[in-house]
């Protein structure tokens, strides 16, 4: 007789064979077929792609070609491969460019941001952002000698959805530059880009949006919504590969208002004349700074292949489903055993990961790494973060980590680990 266990995992079976984006998995590589690995929002798989082209770039361009690799593409690269990364941000030629990390590109935009509005002193952002975006912020308004106030908006709900009330009561005109997180790291919320947008400038502000999370795993209509600034790492969604490359966005009405505050030799108009005076590239170009390190820029660019040719609608679509499913399975199983959903239940501000909340948190997500092979991360103060990357997570993959979290709870197992936490978590 087929036992209520057999037919759910037997549901989530039958999902996957409808999937139109099941034949992704294959391009990536999945080395332990029985780990479920639900931390695309932190890293990426590695698209099988990317092993023979870092070869290529290591062997033949670096290996053979030498210097000449800089006249064979490298030089272009970060133009070439920020419009390929502009065409899922919903941003047109000329506004995205491949560069530094996420926080160097941060920097960059919100100095650009606060010298176009000097009169202003107000920065506003949320206490939802990720940290590192508000470290960065701390650091400008010191380096600028502490002539801006930084307003950080609560939640409404404990941490899974800002307060907009809030958020709209502090725009007036003091406020410079309004900068958020598109898709928030803890609760995967998903901001209306269009709407906070349009508040933002009806009161003469600029707006940066950090699209970390968002970037691979949610359309993102940046044109379309009249974004001013926009910043984002590649290694989450887009499968870039450890520490690889970040994106910048500048839309073209600022192109030529917007000043870059590190003015390195590849943001210099005619950099192989070697002039001792700068002068600004045209456009966002203008926003590049050293020299682009070419064998993770290769990678990159490989990696982005499969999501491309997917395309973000599909990838969407599924994404929904996916941690529909997930919030689906947690009220049957687990609510019960005392975890609390931390992730909106409305798809339409959710991104595409969900997180489960609970005291032990950080030992349940230790038991689920080290028995159940099953990895997902954590995040303060009991967040259990499990990151939906539609491309090779599966609907059983899903089903798997549910049941495997109710074993970890009812048999206790997470009750052997330490409360201490390990560097990474």
């Amino acid at each position: 007789m087929t036992t209520d266990h057999d037919a759910a995992r037997k549901r989530a079976l039958l999902l996957d064979q409808k999937d139109p984006l099941a034949a992704f998995r294959h391009q990536f590589v999945v080395a332990d077929p029985g780990m479920i690995y639900l931390e695309g929002n932190s890293l990426g798989r590695l698209p099988r792609n990317v092993s023979s082209r870092v070869t290529r770039a290591v062997e033949t361009e670096w290996g053979a070609d030498l210097i000449r690799g800089w006249n064979g593409g490298w030089w272009d690269s970060p133009t070439r491969i920020g419009e390929k990364i502009g065409t899922l941000l919903g941003a047109g030629p000329g506004q995205v460019v491949v560069c530094d990390q996420t926080s160097i590109n941060l920097f960059k935009l919100a100095s650009a941001a606060l010298d176009l509005r000097p009169q202003r002193p107000r920065i506003v952002t949320d206490t939802l952002n990720f940290p590192s975006d508000l470290y960065i912020l701390q650091g400008l308004v010191r380096l600028l000698g502490n002539r801006h106030e930084i307003v950080r908006i609560g939640s409404s709900d404990g941490e899974i959805s800002p307060d907009l009330a809030a958020l709209e009561a502090a725009l007036d005109e003091s406020v410079a530059l309004v900068t958020l997180s598109h898709v928030t790291f803890k609760s995967g919320y998903l901001y209306d880009m269009q709407m906070i947008t349009e508040l933002a400038h009806r009161c003469g502000a600029l707006v940066l949006w950090d699209l970390s999370h968002s970037a691979g795993a949610v359309p993102i209509g940046l044109d379309a919504c009249n974004a001013d600034f926009g910043i984002g790492c590649t290694y989450k969604y887009l499968n870039g590969g450890p520490g690889a490359p970040a994106f910048l966005y500048v839309n073209r009405r600022l192109h030529e208002q917007a000043i870059a505050p590190i003015w390195g030799w590849w943001g210099e108009s005619q950099p192989f004349t070697f002039g001792l005076d700068y002068r600004p590239a045209a456009g966002v170009h203008r926003f590049l700074t050293g020299t682009a390190p070419m064998l993770s820029t290769s990678a990159l660019e490989a990696a982005l292949s499969p999501i491309m040719e997917a395309g973000m609608e599909r990838v969407r679509e599924k994404s929904t489903a996916l941690t529909q499913y997930a919030i689906e399975l947690y009220d049957a199983r687990l609510a019960p055993l005392g975890l609390a959903l931390g992730s909106p239940r409305d798809p339409n501000r959710r991104g595409s990961h969900v997180s489960l909340r609970h005291p032990e948190g950080y030992r349940i997500s230790r038991a689920l790494i080290e028995e159940m092979s099953v990895i997902p991360d954590y995040r303060e103060p009991d967040n259990i973060r499990m990151g939906f990357a539609p491309l090779y997570v599966s609907f059983l993959d899903v089903w798997e980590c549910i049941d495997r979290l109710q074993h970890v709870i009812t048999e206790k197992r997470f009750e052997k680990y330490p409360v201490q936490r390990l560097t990474v978590t």
